[in-house]
């Protein structure tokens, strides 16, 4: 089971139909996994904090002014304190301190995307937290630690965007602009080459690093995934397009 990057964009994704939608539907058609373990932009906490419960999740709107119906939307998922706890336990084998929260909801990080990858709910979901505070190697150490996932039939999801700069978007464009088409550029390269160095560094070399990332909550979840991939397996893009303008819909696999 190989780890996934997903861009989840706008609220907006939850309802809409159109070719990025598929591309969730036909990945999660493809996929069985036995759990997911989601690491969410929209979750911040200074300790890693595992979502650990058995019961149903509340859906979280954590978002404001949009369409009535978005609220109406519930993602009925359970939880697994069998997952969470086996997530705990190989980040403490680290050195990773971590938490537990067993009342926090799914949160539009996560529910928008799974709701069109496994729209039956009936796959376990456990929450991670992120801390984008953390220097970019402590990020890839978190993937990491769980890298044995994949070969336990567990789905790891770092869910975020590469280039989420919401001052910068042009409501309408369709046309992606340059600057952040060239850090998606920049990014790729770095991975396909595992080139690990430039990526831990990349407020320094990437070619407009502080347009694209001017904090890095959204970004983190990239790096966690990319940790706990295979790192002999070449990462493949899987999806890539641009919603107005500059936000990122860049996908990857790992």
């Amino acid at each position: 089971m190989k780890s996934l990057f997903l861009a989840h964009g706008s609220p907006m994704l939850a309802v809409e139909q159109n070719e990025y939608s598929e591309f969730l539907k036909h990945t999660g058609e493809s996929l069985k996994p036995d759990a997911i373990v989601i690491f969410t932009a929209h979750w911040e906490t200074e300790t890693v904090t595992i979502s650990s419960m058995d019961d149903e999740y509340e859906t979280i709107y954590d978002f404001y002014g949009f369409p009535d119906e978005l609220y109406q939307i519930k993602y009925p998922a359970k939880g697994s304190i069998q997952v969470a706890d086996h997530v705990g336990q190989l980040l403490q084998d680290k050195g990773i301190p971590v938490a537990y929260d067993a009342e926090r909801g799914l949160d539009h990080g996560s529910w928008t995307m799974l709701k069109h990858m496994f729209p039956k709910a009936d796959v376990p979901v456990v929450q991670v937290s992120v801390n984008p505070y953390r220097p970019m190697h402590e990020q890839y150490a978190i993937g990491e630690a769980l890298r044995s996932l994949g070969a336990q039939n567990i789905l790891l999801i770092g869910s975020g965007v590469t280039v989420h700069n919401l001052r910068a978007v042009k409501w309408g464009q369709k046309e992606a602009e340059s600057w952040a088409v060239e850090f998606d550029e920049w990014l790729i390269e770095k991975m396909s080459e595992h080139d690990l160095n430039s990526l831990f560094e990349y407020e320094g070399l990437a070619p407009h690093a502080k347009m694209a990332v001017p904090r890095a909550e959204h970004f983190v979840p990239l790096y966690i995934a990319l940790g706990s991939g295979d790192p002999e397996a070449a990462p493949q893009v899987v999806y890539r397009s641009y919603e107005f303008g500059t936000l990122s819909y860049l996908s990857m696999q790992f």
